[in-house]
């Protein structure tokens, strides 16, 4: 899977399903929050809020560009669980036990996408239109005792889908030309409630955009002499960036998460955990410390979130240490002996001491903490503690840092190690000195 697929996956799943993976957390009780295009009459129902268009809109450079265009979403798909009866009647309930496997009623995914190729520019300046008719559906799944008995049944079933695709090409000025790109949802509504709607949804939608014979303009940073045209383009829903190697411009990537021209996924990471925000390394150490119960439900919530688990209970040493932190790049500080004055404050030399109400704090000075009120909650809570100083540390802005350890921290000795949560910093008006070094 090349970087682009990579990131355009991952924006697909962003929130399917949330730690702690399991269909009973709060925070997976509401779902599909993420790029949904909505039928449009549940859309008008509710005045907007919920959108039936997404639109992209961007800049072409070239004379004759073609174009190929993939638009993906989620359909989301109905699991139930049925309880065969010996007579061959089924009796469909929350949850099931087969075999000590256990299954659960929810909603799962299925991937949809529809391909456009070879647009060129002459056939777009008038707009083209390609439906999307995604028909209903169900497929079943027999469930087996261990003596290979029938016990159940689980049924996947979905909605149909209508909606349609228009592509358009405007010129501006020679050699530029502004492409749009819109995605609407006709499927009808049932006038309902927003359950009902999401059925019928168009859920995590995104465009990958490929120009061949042309390139793309950033909407990020564009030249100065486009900025006005860029500018202009309206993005519903959605925005644009440019996407693969740092410098190609020939695809981007639409999505309803903004990101930065060519997003890139850490190569440290083992693999999707649906959350962007959140740190691999600590999702997966919270996973690990599930209880066997817990693991159990996260299993059979979602074949991903089983999927998840599997990973995480795989994992080496090695791959952990690989996700607690990588260096991207060096960059050289002098050249030929002269500074680099776009790294000119990289060089200055940090205090070694510095003053207060008198007395000269170094490492190795005994302090109080008094945290500012209203400052971090965890600078807060340590209001009153006894600490030492580590070292004088100054940031980019000119701003002097304490680092301290704690005195009675058990853990002291990572500290001085660096590691984080036994190491805080505090500037020099936040504590108070006191008599005596280290004990």
């Amino acid at each position: 899977m090349d970087s682009v697929e990579q990131v355009a996956a991952a924006v697909l799943y962003e929130g399917y399903v949330l730690w702690p993976y399991r269909r009973s957390a709060k925070k997976n009780q509401k779902r599909w929050t993420f790029g949904g295009v909505y039928p449009r009459a549940y859309s008008e129902a509710v005045n907007g809020s919920d959108p039936w268009l997404m639109r992209t809109e961007c800049l072409v450079a070239g004379d004759a560009p073609v174009f190929d265009l993939k638009i993906r979403f989620l359909h989301i798909v109905e699991r139930s669980v049925g309880w065969r009866y010996p007579d061959g009647t089924v009796k469909f309930v929350d949850e099931l036990r087969v075999g000590g496997e256990r299954y659960l009623a929810w909603e799962e995914a299925t991937e949809r996408e529809i391909v456009l190729s070879g647009l060129r520019l002459p056939d777009l300046e008038t707009p083209r239109q390609v439906a999307i008719e995604i028909s209903a559906g169900s497929r079943q799944e027999v469930l087996t005792d261990p003596s290979g008995v029938e016990a159940g049944i689980l049924v996947r079933s979905w909605s149909g889908l209508d909606g349609a695709i228009e592509v358009r090409a405007e010129p501006l000025r020679p050699g530029l030309t502004k492409l749009t790109v819109e995605i609407t949802n006709t499927t009808p509504w049932d006038g309902k409630d927003r359950e009902s709607a999401l059925k019928g949804t168009f859920a995590s939608t995104h465009t990958i955009l490929k120009v061949t014979d042309g390139e793309f303009i950033s909407l990020m940073d564009p030249p100065d002499e486009l900025k006005a045209f860029a500018g202009e383009c309206e993005n519903i829903k959605t925005w644009p960036v440019l996407a693969g190697e740092e410098g190609d411009r020939h695809l981007m990537l639409s999505s309803p998460i903004i990101l930065y021209d060519y997003p890139r996924i850490a190569p440290e990471s083992p693999g999707d955990l649906f959350d962007g925000t959140e740190i691999d390394q600590l999702l997966i150490l919270n996973i690990l410390t599930l209880t066997d119960e817990e693991k159990a439900e996260m299993r059979a919530t979602d074949p991903r979130a089983r999927e998840i688990l599997d990973r995480s209970e795989s994992l080496t040493t090695g791959d952990f240490m690989r996700l607690h932190g990588a260096i991207r790049e060096f960059q050289v500080l002098n050249v030929d002996g002269a500074i680099n004055p776009l790294l000119m404050d990289l060089e200055k030399p940090v205090p070694l001491q510095v003053t207060l109400e008198g007395q000269e704090i170094t490492p190795g000075t005994r302090v109080r903490l008094r945290p500012r009120p209203g400052g971090d909650i965890l600078d807060i809570a340590l209001a009153g503690k006894i600490a030492i100083v580590e070292g004088i540390e100054q940031d980019y802005e000119d701003k002097i840092h304490l680092a301290v350890t704690i005195e009675d921290d058990p853990g002291r000795d990572l500290g001085r190690e660096r590691w984080p949560g036994h190491r805080f910093f505090f500037s020099p008006e936040e504590v108070e000195p006191l008599s005596g070094g280290v004990p």
